[in-house]
């Protein structure tokens, strides 16, 4: 019914059924990944009016299974990619996995994919760092850089009245800078390769 996918690495189609509507795939080595995408394999649907929740779970000796729930998955949208590198030890939720034997290994994570009803699916709350970004790393570095830039800038501020006559000194209008970091982030919008011509 499901597969779970990491980049360089086998399909996984094997999960393990825990449950009538809970099932769980195990991610050796975890540490090594970065995202995990999870998806149907279009032989069997869910059954109308219901989804399916992914949760991510760390081994954690001193604490038990901690599950974060990652996001869902429907008929409608029958896959899902999730940032996991970001997410934390220890930091959880409610969750429908109860106490379940954790992994013996203690680098392999879990993946839980918890069959339930779309109205629950809406009201819960997806851990925020799991979300994959829909910018590239370029235009993120880009975007960070001009707000380096700008608050860098800002920081040496002064108003015409405080300033005081310096023949070698050149000044730059605050608003200019502003200006032109909205006119570059405007056109990193339009064509993140703008620059390249």
């Amino acid at each position: 019914m499901f597969g779970c996918l990491v980049a360089g690495r086998l399909v996984q189609t094997d999960a393990q059924q825990v449950a009538s509507d809970k099932f769980v795939f195990n991610l050796p080595d975890y540490e090594n990944v970065n995202h995990v995408v999870v998806f149907m394999l279009g032989t069997v649907p869910f059954p109308a009016g219901m989804g399916g929740a992914v949760y991510f779970s760390f081994p954690d000796p001193n604490v038990g299974q901690v599950w974060q729930l990652l996001g869902f998955i429907t008929n409608e949208k029958p896959s899902a990619i999730f940032k996991i590198s970001g997410l934390k030890a220890g930091e959880g939720g409610a969750h429908p996995f109860g106490m379940m034997a954790a992994p013996q290994a203690p680098s392999v994570a879990q993946v839980g994919v918890s069959v339930e009803a779309l109205d629950q699916l809406a009201q819960q709350t997806p851990v925020s760092s799991a979300a994959v970004s829909t910018m590239d790393s370029f235009t993120q570095f880009t975007q960070k850089m001009l707000e380096s830039l700008y608050n860098f800038t800002s920081s040496f501020a002064l108003s015409q009245s405080q300033m005081t006559p310096n023949p070698s000194e050149m000044y730059v209008p605050a608003s200019s800078i502003l200006k032109w970091y909205e006119n570059f982030q405007r056109r990193m919008v339009q064509n993140p390769n703008f620059w390249k011509t």
